[in-house]
């Protein structure tokens, strides 16, 4: 295969237009190429008179070094990466002992696959409930203000991911292409094809409810176990501080060796029993704001030049970052295009908001975390959980703001930057559920990031024209951004001082979105795999 890069294409390009344009590159005729892939597409929004596609194509030819040769030097063509993912090892016939994953958000979904398809049979164990359990739940908060701090946006099979934009991207390194196994294994589980090649793709909450399904179902029908309602309370360790199984809630003991811990970052009480027991962790950096919701026809018209953007191109996102006079950076996070925001606490008497977008990202406003980086030297000092309680003061104290029933305290942008409380909503209606309750927001979070937040703000709209107008909704506070420690690991995955015990995914703090959780579940499953073979 070769690979063809930058092949620009207007949006309503007819199909054959992409073996013409391949053929044009490599100096062929189109009945030449043998195959035709589109590996990636994106948008090129530069003119918003003449919106583009940008291809990348992997393209099958005969004599494809005879090809090479003839072309010269064309940085836009070359050999097609093999992405072809290989397993590192099999169990063994004899295998004893079975790895326990702890947690089923992407990181624990993955890394059990992983390990059924070699053989290993693994134990999964989620505190929360399957899928479609976990969403009753979820509608009973957002439409009832009544929550189930067993099975929320947080806990329950699919992890935080679920009530999400479902996004499907990551910044990380990828080397070995283990981000194109997650997303091959998503469509095979029944998520649109689209995603293989899509720029930033995402699946929406009702299409990965489905998928998380599929996933599970298969590692069943691969050997494994599921138990969900089984929150892990305590580790079992001999006197080497060796692995020796898990504690359930309900007094349960499973045995084994190999415990692969796939939090979420909101399992608090998990990382406190992990602290008694000794477990090596560190306070990490995160982040703390707002949600910021316009409508999303104005997002649409500054970044595509049109309020009605093309259905080839779907709704306009953004990514914003300003640097603060004081220091701070704030920055746009996990921007939901044609969404909502929505109630995401875990723990009750506390406020938290996140955004989900749907498949179709069709409803009016757009919204984003305006968000300021915030670091255990400058905001939390003291003890590993210091970050946790912090998040609890913000989290208790919107609450308080909100009416204390789970509504949230909301503020328009143009008041926030004045200093003076909201009375009265404008075009612009919020679209958190179970409600909001218009206030200050100004005491919601520490003095230094409501004064980033008011410095980034009309920075923002230097960028975006409209991004702080008048009546913008601020919806607080989103605290849950990443997780706040991080259990530190070595180069086998495992943990500094406790042998058998596998930190991975967000809540350890290797990852940040469904994505790059997907891809340490894989990494994790691949090093407790070659221990368990006895290879490692």
């Amino acid at each position: 295969m070769l690979r063809l890069t930058d092949i620009q294409l207007p949006l309503d390009h007819p199909s054959e237009s992409l073996a013409a344009a391949a053929a044009r590159r490599l100096k062929l005729k189109p009945e030449q190429l043998r195959q035709v892939n589109i590996h990636k597409r994106a948008v090129d929004a530069r003119r918003h008179d003449a919106l583009a596609f940008v291809y990348t194509l992997d393209v099958l030819v005969d004599d494809e070094p005879a090809v090479l040769k003839r072309l010269g030097a064309n940085r836009h063509v070359s050999i097609a990466p093999d992405m072809t993912y290989r397993y590192v090892t099999h169990a063994p016939a004899d295998l004893k002992d079975r790895p326990v994953v702890v947690g089923m958000g992407p990181c624990g979904v993955f890394a059990a696959l992983m390990l059924a398809r070699m053989g290993f049979k693994p134990i999964v164990v989620e505190r929360g409930k399957m899928v479609y359990e976990r969403t009753r739940d979820t509608f009973t908060l957002w439409r009832k203000n009544i929550l189930n701090p067993e099975s929320n946006v947080q806990f329950g099979e699919g992890g935080a991911g679920t009530f999400s934009d479902g996004k499907l991207y990551s910044q990380v390194k990828d080397p070995h292409y283990l981000g194109r196994k997650v997303l091959q294994e998503f469509v095979d589980a029944g998520a649109p094809p689209e995603i293989l090649y899509v720029n930033r793709p995402h699946i929406g909450t009702f299409k990965l409810t489905g998928v998380v399904e599929h996933l599970r179902k298969s590692i069943i029908e691969l050997g494994g176990e599921v138990h969900f309602r089984s929150r892990v309370d305590d580790l079992l360790l001999d006197k080497d501080r060796q692995v020796r199984g898990v504690v359930l809630s309900d007094g349960r003991e499973i045995h084994t060796s190999h415990v692969v811990m796939a939090l979420g970052h909101s399992a608090r009480d998990t990382f406190e029993m992990l602290h008694r027991q000794g477990v090596y962790m560190e306070a990490k950096p995160f982040s703390m704001g707002f949600r910021i919701e316009h409508p999303q026809s104005m997002i649409d018209k500054m970044r595509y030049g049109r309020c009605n953007p093309h259905p080839e191109v779907g709704a306009a996102d953004y990514r914003l970052v300003h640097h603060c006079s004081n220091g701070r950076s704030v920055y746009s996070f996990c921007m939901c295009p044609g969404g909502s925001v929505v109630a995401a606490t875990s723990e009750t008497g506390r406020v938290v908001t996140n955004g989900m977008s749907q498949y179709s990202r069709a409803e009016r406003n757009a919204n984003s975390g305006i968000v300021v980086g915030i670091t255990p030297e400058l905001d939390y000092p003291g003890d590993v959980l210091a970050g946790v309680r912090l998040q609890r003061e913000c989290e208790s104290r919107a609450f308080e703001l909100g009416g204390s029933d789970y509504c949230a305290p909301a503020q328009l942008v143009g008041d926030f930057l004045a200093g003076r409380p909201s009375t009265q909503l404008g075009e612009v209606q919020p679209s958190y559920t179970p409600g909001v309750k218009l206030t200050d927001l100004s005491t919601a979070l520490p003095a230094p990031l409501i004064a980033a937040i008011r410095e980034a703000l009309p920075a923002f709209d230097r960028k975006i024209r409209g991004f702080a107008r008048h009546d913008a909704i601020l919806t607080g506070v989103e605290t849950r951004t990443s997780s706040p420690v991080r259990i530190k690991r070595n180069e086998a995955y495992v943990s500094l001082n406790t042998p058998g015990l596998y930190p991975a995914g967000e809540g350890a703090g290797y990852a940040g979105g469904i994505l790059s959780a997907a891809m340490d579940g894989i990494e994790v499953a691949q090093a407790v795999a070659l221990s368990m073979a006895g290879k490692a």
